[in-house]
């Protein structure tokens, strides 16, 4: 089983989150499948000095980037068609909400890049399954916006702490037609009608056991889907 991982970068505040990448290309190993590296050939949304949270005069690809992860083992989005693939990962980080969307600035109102909706929704149409970890279920409810597969996710819960709003997360994504679930860091989101999982991730505050424990159990439930 060949599983693909989707980059868009390389840091958590304007990229990949590194941890829910290497964490995930555990998992799939652990669990005896093969994973493959996806990036994108354009320009990042900005550059953030991960000391300081400044941003950086600079620009910086997120191909380029994403190989920092992938040790140079990657491809190019538009190389890559559902068949290639048994399944697709798009770990976390604000890259999803960044560069592959621009939801940071715009909300259920954002853009998604045209290369990132066509490959989710052909892969959903030919029922190969998707999970979205962290904040990725926005690019998810931005790709399938207006289109007869409505979705159910999880961007973490309320009841448990977090560094983010969840609350507003989830009134924003209602507003594109998904359909949030509460989930906390030891929980994930099974959609079996539209064979997509999410996973709460860094949206919740956690140890990095905690979310290799996440991880391992979404990539666990794709790989049943698949």
């Amino acid at each position: 089983m060949k599983i693909g991982i989707l980059l868009s970068g390389c840091g958590v505040n304007d990229g990949t989150e590194i941890q829910e990448a290497i964490l995930s290309m555990l998992a799939i190993e652990e669990l005896g499948a093969e994973y493959i590296c996806i990036g994108i050939n354009a320009n990042q949304h900005h550059v953030i000095n991960h000391i300081s949270g400044e941003e950086m005069p600079e620009e910086r690809n997120m191909l380029i980037e994403a190989a920092r992860i992938s040790r140079g083992n990657i491809v190019d989005i538009k190389t890559i068609q559902p068949v290639d693939i048994d399944a697709l990962v798009i770990p976390g980080g604000f890259g999803s909400a960044k560069n592959l969307t621009t939801w940071a600035f715009n909300g259920a109102e954002c853009t998604i890049l045209p290369e990132v909706k066509l490959l989710l929704v052909n892969l959903v149409n030919v029922g190969k399954p998707i999970a979205a970890l962290c904040v990725s279920p926005v690019v998810l409810a931005k790709a399938f916006e207006g289109s007869k597969i409505k979705t159910t996710m999880t961007l973490g819960t309320t009841t448990e702490d977090s560094p983010y709003d969840i609350q507003s997360f989830e009134d924003e994504i209602s507003k594109t037609g998904v359909k949030h679930s509460m989930k906390t860091i030891r929980e994930i989101e099974i959609d079996t009608e539209n064979k997509i999982i999410s996973a709460p991730c860094y949206m919740m505050n956690a140890s990095i056991l905690d979310i290799k424990k996440n991880i391992t159990t979404a990539i666990e439930a794709l790989m049943n889907l698949a």
